[in-house]
């Protein structure tokens, strides 16, 4: 009888594993399950794009069997709730999936219910979010409108999908806005509860400056107690307010509600994990990658990949009842658009922070750190690498899973 192979969740992380996993596991002995509520796959990063009219929803969505081997079974069904300890799944229907492997990739979700007042009769009229595909169209139709006013883009609560993203929207809005001749008549600001532009320090100095050269005010230290949908304001717990005409919101952004109904989450619903060897803390036949860790790195879709390497094969080592390996090293690297058809490129990990230099070889042919025209066309060219290498789990040349020590 073969075993089973059950990846729940079938984006970014989930798609990467099964194809890993398709070609190193015998199809004599093991069945791949991939279970997914949505049978369309949305490319993420897109999402930052579309409230500009960059990009259209068929550049960002594609069908979510297509990326999947024709091994791989794809059952698309909503998840109650994970039985660990009986090595088994509940879908809402009440069908039951016994697994020998399970690898847990549901991703996390915005969570606007979570801040008191950011639902209301003004969400999605003048307070809107861009991370999900329904909340960045209702935003382009938005912005479309907008001639003056002040615009707050909003960082709820760490941690979030891509933390540079809403740092990207504003930047992208100021250009947005002075292009179409209204900057003048637009006060942008952005409201963190970070005490910086961004978490590590050499990054936010010079995220910061960028900020500043805009004529985008940075509010930090800005921990929202409510939105006050009547007043258009932001409430900070120690009482100051920023006033919107249109708040762009990052919500609290929480785990698969499965997760919770699992009792397998934190108060987040981040699923504890080694975070070194991508397996559970509680389960040693269950491993968690992507969003849906409690990892202290980046929920962005770089981390997935190099994350999927090492649990690909920290997987077969589980099954050859080998000692895994302590292998992810937190590595993360992604493009942030500062606008003007410009975009810097930070590379970090666990130990180092985000520095100078040059990627992804020692000659470049792209500087970190450092905007420039070069990095923003790698951020529109990695699309084409996401549904044509990434997804499928194939090798980029000169991209390791391992972050390479800074070289000062």
């Amino acid at each position: 009888m073969k075993k089973n192979l059950l990846i729940l969740g079938a984006g970014t992380a989930g798609t990467m594993i099964a194809n890993l996993m398709n070609r190193r596991l015998p199809a004599n002995d093991w069945q791949i399950t991939v279970v997914d509520r949505s049978d369309a796959h949305l490319y993420q990063p897109g999402l930052l794009f579309l409230p500009f009219g960059h990009y259209s929803e068929t550049d960002i969505v594609r069908k979510t069997a297509d990326f999947l081997p024709k091994r791989v079974v794809f059952k698309q069904a909503e998840i109650d709730k994970v039985e660990p300890d009986a090595d088994g799944v509940i879908l809402t229907d009440g069908t039951t999936l016994s697994y020998d492997l399970l690898v847990i990739a549901l991703g996390c979700r915005t969570a606007p219910e979570e801040t008191m007042g950011m639902l209301g009769p003004k969400w999605g009229e003048n307070i809107h979010d861009f991370y999900t595909l329904d909340g960045a169209r209702r935003l382009r139709e938005k912005l479309e409108t907008v001639k003056s006013g002040r615009v707050v883009v909003h960082l709820n609560e760490m941690p979030v999908k891509c933390p540079v993203a809403p740092l990207e929207f504003v930047f992208l809005a100021d250009t947005y806005f002075r292009e179409r001749g209204i900057r003048d008549a637009i006060t942008l600001t952005y409201v963190t509860p970070l005490s910086g532009a961004f978490t590590k320090p050499k990054a936010a100095k010079k995220l910061s400056h960028l900020l500043t050269d805009k004529s985008i005010e940075l509010v930090t230290d800005f921990v929202v107690e409510q939105v006050d949908q009547e007043g258009d304001k932001l409430v900070c717990y120690d009482g100051r307010e920023v006033h919107y005409d249109l708040l762009v919101t990052t919500p609290t952004n929480m785990g698969d509600a499965a997760v919770r109904r699992s009792g397998m989450g934190d108060d987040l619903d981040f699923i504890p994990t080694d975070k070194h060897t991508l397996q559970s803390k509680t389960h040693r036949n269950v491993f968690v990658i992507g969003d849906a860790t409690n990892l202290p790195a980046s929920k962005a879709g770089s981390v997935a990949h190099f994350e999927s390497e090492t649990l690909a094969e920290n997987l077969m080592r589980h099954i050859g009842g080998m000692p895994l390996l302590e292998d992810f090293d937190g590595h993360s690297n992604c493009f942030i658009e500062s606008g003007d058809g410009k975009a810097l490129l930070i590379d970090f990990n666990y130990e180092h922070e985000p520095h100078e230099g040059n990627f992804p070889f020692s000659f470049g042919p792209m500087k970190l750190l450092e905007e420039s025209r070069l990095n923003h066309l790698g951020k529109l060219a990695f699309r084409h690498v996401y549904w044509n290498v990434l997804l499928r789990g194939l090798p980029m040349p000169g991209i390791s899973r391992h972050k390479k020590p800074p070289t000062w």
